[in-house]
């Protein structure tokens, strides 16, 4: 993937431009164009129904993805405009930035599993922050040049929803990269309640 360098994104006096929006809201429907390709990291084993396929390296999906309706029913204004329309909530006043409890993040308008908390990481930018995502195939990287600076876009590959952006000024122990995601697209999952959620496939992720 070529990404970004972040030099030319430096216009965010709180996070220095790399942020979910630079406390800006995005323009809607703008992922203008497929970023390129990148080789997947190797896909991550878990257990049960949701097991990796070995052909392809991707779990057959239990999760729905909802008509536009239903999401308007399901979903909050804040929640609908960021996933549905790009927006973004403003930072560090939003649901999980600082949360660190162990457990997953689910995309919120399927559930499906997107990040686990092992990788996420305080980044100071007032939004959550993960190393990467439980699978790169879940994701999808769309190239944006809303506000006159050139991002990478990421999305749910199933949903198709807009989840933030991903930066390459994470931390370098770590891979290097930082998904800088919404609250507002995720729904956190804690280790204790994973099995009775119906996601027990997953603990073995958390140790």
């Amino acid at each position: 993937m070529d990404r970004t360098p972040d030099d030319t994104q430096n216009s965010c006096d709180g996070c220095a431009g790399n942020c979910a929006g630079c406390g800006q809201p995005d323009t809607p429907g703008r992922h203008q164009g497929k970023a390129a390709e990148v080789s997947p990291e190797p896909a991550v084993q878990i257990e049960g129904d949701t097991a990796m396929n070995a052909k392809n390296d991707k779990p057959a999906s239990p999760y729905i993805v909802k008509t536009d309706a239903e999401l308007k029913d399901n979903l909050t204004p804040l929640q609908y405009a960021v996933t549905q329309e790009a927006d973004t909530e403003l930072p560090f006043q939003n649901e999980y930035y600082n949360v660190f409890d162990p457990g997953i993040y689910v995309d919120i308008t399927s559930g499906e599993p997107l990040f686990v908390s092992t990788d996420k990481f305080e980044s100071g930018c007032g939004w959550p922050a993960f190393s990467k995502p439980i699978d790169a195939s879940l994701i999808e990287e769309f190239v944006d040049t809303s506000f006159g600076r050139i991002r990478t876009e990421v999305r749910s590959q199933l949903s198709d929803a807009h989840l933030g952006h991903v930066f390459t000024d994470g931390l370098k122990e770590l891979g290097g990269l930082r998904y800088c995601i919404n609250s507002a697209s995720l729904k956190f999952i804690s280790k204790t309640e994973m099995e009775a959620q119906g996601y027990a496939a997953y603990l073995s992720l958390i140790p």
